[in-house]
């Protein structure tokens, strides 16, 4: 059985075993304001999806990761649409997602309808890495 949640406290631990980026004070965040998202199956957690608000009103989800081994069995994508149709119901007409451009996942997200819509280049000391491509779809 399959079962999609907002994160809670706690999930604190098996969050931090997938999200190595989000700071700790972020992670209370997600969890007060319902910015974030556990999938589990047969009531064992294996991904989470969290999001922010994109120029205050445009839903970005800034990370989505399954545990390898439950990857390509379907579970990212109901994690994306569980979210989608709750950012409609919110009353949102588009989302927005982003990868790095050597990164896989912006097949996906062309494989859920995402458009690519531009990227971002940060070449500035110590924080350089490959471009972020952006990609938006309506909802």
């Amino acid at each position: 059985m399959v079962e999609i949640r907002y994160v809670t406290n706690a999930d604190k631990t098996f969050w931090y075993e997938l999200d190595k980026h989000l700071p700790e004070e972020e992670f209370d965040k997600k969890v007060r304001d319902r910015q974030g998202y556990v999938i589990l199956v047969d009531s064992e957690p294996v991904g989470i999806l969290r999001y922010n608000m994109f120029w205050d009103n445009v839903p970005f989800c800034t990370m989505l990761y399954i545990r390898e081994e439950f990857q390509k069995k379907g579970y990212g994508i109901a994690l994306m649409e569980h979210w989608q149709n709750e950012m409609k119901e919110k009353g949102h007409g588009m989302v927005l997602t982003s990868t790095q451009v050597d990164e896989d996942a912006q097949h996906f997200y062309r494989r859920l309808g995402y458009q690519d819509c531009g990227g971002l280049i940060l070449n500035i000391k110590g924080y350089e890495q490959p471009m972020e491509m952006f990609q938006a779809k309506e909802i």
